[in-house]
């Protein structure tokens, strides 16, 4: 499998070559290209500009570009490292790198707070969490009462919010995790070792629900 640089470079806005990115990532060459022709079929699946819409984004997750989902939106917006609504092929493996199982912890968890931080303040909030135990009700179709949901966020901020100012930082999210290692099992990806041109499926709402309880 090829990749023609300064071909690509025209084609896909944004484009660093496999020797660039395996130096920057924990990807081999190899996987890089495989993660070329991964992005080529998404990034062309609705328009042929070299770039991942949303909406594409959405389309390889879930097979339909119209379905919400606030993870999925979350981590859409996390890939898009030049904040311009859409993912180029670099900014597409580095954002993935974070998953890869030879990347250290402590990206891991920077990338996991940065998910859950929805608002970008630094904190994650009541409200946050409050958002993410939504959406995990929506995708799982589960329906909590409003006392279990006001339950579920007191045990939450009691758990993790260490110094009782009702909003949890990076430094209590840190020590919380250290508790809890089950909640970074979705931020290794095993077979990105193993790359193949099947979009990987991110599974988060697992990961609220552990929060959860």
């Amino acid at each position: 499998m090829g990749c023609y640089p300064s071909r690509n470079k025209q084609r896909f806005p944004g484009y660093d070559g496999p020797l660039v990115l395996a130096s920057q990532t924990s990807f081999t060459v190899s996987e890089v290209e495989a993660l070329f022709e991964m992005f080529k079929d998404i990034s062309g699946s609705m328009a042929d500009d070299g770039l991942i819409s949303k909406e594409e984004f959405q389309l390889a997750l879930f097979k339909n570009s119209q379905k919400e989902n606030l993870f999925a939106n979350r981590i859409f917006e996390l890939f898009d490292l030049k904040h311009r609504g859409a993912i180029d092929f670099s900014d597409f493996v580095r954002s993935l790198n974070v998953f890869h199982p030879n990347t250290s912890v402590d990206e891991k968890v920077n990338f996991e707070f940065k998910l859950y931080d929805l608002d970008d303040t630094g904190f994650i909030d009541r409200t946050e969490v409050k958002q993410m135990l939504d959406a995990l009700q929506k995708e799982s179709e589960m329906r909590f009462s409003d006392a279990t949901v006001e339950a579920i966020l007191d045990k939450t901020f009691q758990d993790i919010d260490g110094n009782h100012d009702g909003k949890i930082d990076k430094d209590e999210w840190i020590n919380f995790v250290s508790r809890r290692p089950s909640l970074m099992k979705i931020m290794t990806l095993p077979y990105l070792k193993d790359v193949t041109t099947t979009f990987p499926s991110f599974v988060f709402n697992s990961e609220v629900d552990d929060i959860a309880t």
